[in-house]
């Protein structure tokens, strides 16, 4: 049994790039949130009326993963309210044109 699992773990090839990419933008939300933050700057509020059956706690989640992937950046403002905004990447922005072929694609 342990040689056929290091046999497999030795045979296994690294990711494929659409793989990685994939991996990346997985998800339910991830790249819905992402079409949202084509327009510009975003602040948690807005995003949760704009995707209105995603929990907040999965949204901030979902955020704070796509700004470790660097597709997002989350701003705060030094203002009393505080202020927080979200926006995506030049990395993030170079996704729209995939995301909007994803859509139209999703048409048919």
């Amino acid at each position: 049994m342990a040689k056929l699992a290091k046999r497999l773990q030795t045979k296994r090839l690294p990711l494929l790039p659409a793989e990685r990419a994939l991996k990346v933008i997985s998800g339910r939300w991830k790249a819905v949130i992402l079409y949202h933050l084509f327009d510009g700057p975003r602040r948690l509020s807005v995003l949760k009326t704009l995707v209105p059956d995603i929990t907040q706690k999965v949204l901030i989640q979902q955020l704070r993963e796509m700004e470790e992937h660097g597709l997002v950046r989350r701003e705060i403002f030094a203002e009393i309210p505080s202020r927080v905004e979200y926006s995506a990447t030049r990395l993030g922005l170079s996704l729209e044109p995939i995301l909007l072929a994803l859509c139209e694609w999703g048409q048919h």
